[in-house]
């Protein structure tokens, strides 16, 4: 078949379709004549012309094809730097505030990275980047969802269009993400109560909301919540603006705490999930939130990492607000015990040397040791008995005479000048040996949680004389024993397995908060302690505190300057 002669010019075919829209819509209506100039001037014979009228169809199906698609990328929404004049506020009644939830970790569903991540305002997903060939791109055109917030930056953008929404009703939106705090805002927190009303019409305390339990992190929770209501230690993070270089361990905690004491958050709850997270990461899954562990032994891990992650030292005492707000001094003598045996050689005799090795070491946490569980109990009048001992019997340990014996040593303890404006009591409760694990359910009473004298169990130092010594209680961690399969004390073993993070069905772990501002208020109906169990706050009076089983208690220091003070010096340091 001859090679057809154009029916026009090409010099007038560009002259008159610059686009190459015009170009193509032309070439194929050459291809259209071609076709029709082939039906009225082919070959007749048979399979010549079947053999060419399908070369042509398959042409005019690619052509076709390729239009589509050129015509679907010409339809796309151009880019904009700014939203058309009057359609700035387009499609922001799309958003949804009720499912809006920031609470979890900052990555992308698709992609699973944590860089560039934009979370969509319609539907409350996570997408990373917001570019034409982005994820949340592609979402916005198959979803028609077009408001996304900038995690990092907090700025809205509307897609796919892509340009930036400069409108103060999103405001909340971006609060909620980032809450920031002012010196007086905080002064304010252990001064005037403040109730506050979440989406729901659900009120609220700020600093006293629940906190999800996603699996078994509730020895999480509770230790975070005792952190956020220790003074020095939640204005430091409440206050502090950590740089990039820092580590993300503190980072996420100042996040939690200034959610917990937001004031205008979307849920009268918060969730632990970013900030653990980061703790199963840096514990080598030591502390996850589906496995049960011990609120004392995260405590300590968690005070110790924080304490580095802040700059601090292993050597230079008090270097961060951790040690500055927890650590003591303790000093501690011990005195070897020899066994000899007499002349008969019948008997050993147990003398005390004479020499007494003495050293001075830091603390964080005091540890108080319950009497034993009575042996024998009355089958009738004693069944159902829970023996008590005061605190003050327990801290005897610390008075320098009382002495404990310790493998092949005796020991005692004398807590030296100047006390830490907060102490941390753990009641040791748990006990494990070769052949059982016990729970000692003694109750630990105390007259007052407002009034603990710490000056008999001090030594002596001139120049502390005048330095106030009385401890107000400010957080109790308690152990509820009610999950018991038995449902009764004699089931203690398998109770000590759970809490240590055995198998079977895990304990609850509960905190009493102490609201500082409600106790100076006028207001009768705001309650002074409030007990908190994952995401139920429930009204807790002081009178009933010690008949449950406390296991972590954390005291502070009457009339020291607490507002303020240690988020300054936080920052001095961190500078």
């Amino acid at each position: 078949m001859s090679k057809r002669k154009s029916a026009e010019p090409l010099e007038s075919v560009l002259t008159e379709s610059p686009v190459s829209k015009r170009a193509r819509v032309e070439d194929e209506k050459d291809g259209q004549e071609t076709l029709t100039s082939v039906k009225e001037n082919g070959v007749n014979a048979g399979n010549g012309h079947v053999a060419s009228t399908a070369s042509d169809d398959q042409d005019d199906q690619d052509d076709n094809e390729l239009d589509e698609e050129e015509d679907a990328t010409a339809a796309a929404p151009l880019r904009l730097d700014a939203p058309t004049q009057g359609y700035s506020d387009l499609y922001l009644d799309t958003i949804n505030r009720s499912i809006l939830d920031f609470d979890f970790e900052k990555l992308c569903s698709i992609t699973l990275s944590n860089i560039n991540v934009y979370a969509c305002l319609v539907c409350g997903r996570y997408f990373q980047g917001r570019g034409p060939r982005s994820h949340a791109y592609f979402h916005a055109l198959e979803e028609d969802h077009h408001v996304y917030i900038n995690m990092e930056t907090k700025k809205v953008y509307v897609l796919p269009e892509g340009y930036e929404v400069r409108n103060k009703s999103l405001d909340d939106i971006k609060y909620v993400v980032d809450p920031k705090f002012t010196e007086e805002d905080v002064k304010k927190l252990d001064r005037v109560p403040t109730e506050s009303l979440a989406l729901a019409n659900k009120r609220y305390r700020p600093g006293f909301i629940g906190m999800n339990n996603i699996k078994a992190n509730d020895y999480l929770n509770v230790v975070v919540q005792t952190l956020s209501h220790v003074a020095p230690i939640r204005n430091f993070f409440l206050l502090h603006n950590f740089p990039h270089t820092i580590s993300q361990l503190p980072v996420r905690l100042s996040t939690l705490v200034r959610k917990i004491w937001n004031t205008r958050a979307f849920r009268n709850h918060v969730s632990p999930h970013e900030l653990i997270q980061e703790i199963a990461l840096r514990s080598s899954k030591r502390f996850t939130l589906t496995h049960q562990s011990d609120p004392v032994d995260f405590l300590s891990w968690f005070l110790n990492n924080l304490h580095l992650a802040l700059g601090g030292s292993k050597t230079k005492p008090m270097s961060s607000i951790i040690q500055r707000t927890f650590q003591g001094r303790l000093r501690i003598e011990t005195q070897a015990i020899t066994a000899r045996s007499e002349a008969s050689g019948d008997r050993l005799r147990f003398e005390e040397s004479s020499h007494i090795d003495s050293k001075i070491t830091p603390y964080t946490m005091l540890t108080l040791d319950l009497p034993p569980i009575p042996l024998f109990r009355d089958s009738v009048e004693s069944k159902n008995i829970i023996p008590q001992v005061p605190l003050t019997t327990l801290l005897q340990k610390y008075n320098g005479l009382q002495a404990s014996e310790k493998a092949s040593q005796r020991v005692r303890h004398r807590l030296l000048h100047p006390l830490p404006p907060y102490l941390i009591f753990h009641i040791k409760r748990f006990s494990t040996n070769k052949f059982v694990s016990e729970r000692n359910p003694t109750i630990v009473t105390f007259p007052s949680p407002r009034g603990l004298d710490m000056s008999p169990y001090v030594e002596p130092n001139p120049q502390y004389s005048n330095e106030p010594l009385a401890y107000e209680m400010v957080a109790n961690i308690i152990l509820d024993a009610s999950t018991s399969k038995s449902g009764e004390d004699s089931n203690a073993a398998d109770a000590a397995n759970r809490a240590v993070g055995g198998e079977g069905e895990k304990v609850q772990w509960k905190v009493q908060l102490r609201d500082k501002a409600a106790a100076g208020s006028a207001l009768k109906d705001l309650p002074e302690w409030r007990e908190i169990q994952d995401l139920f706050v429930e009204r807790a009076e002081a009178e009933t505190l010690f008949t449950r089983e406390s296991y972590l208690m954390v005291w502070e220091r009457k009339g020291r300057s607490r507002a303020v003070n240690g988020a300054a010096k936080g920052k001095q340091v961190q500078r």
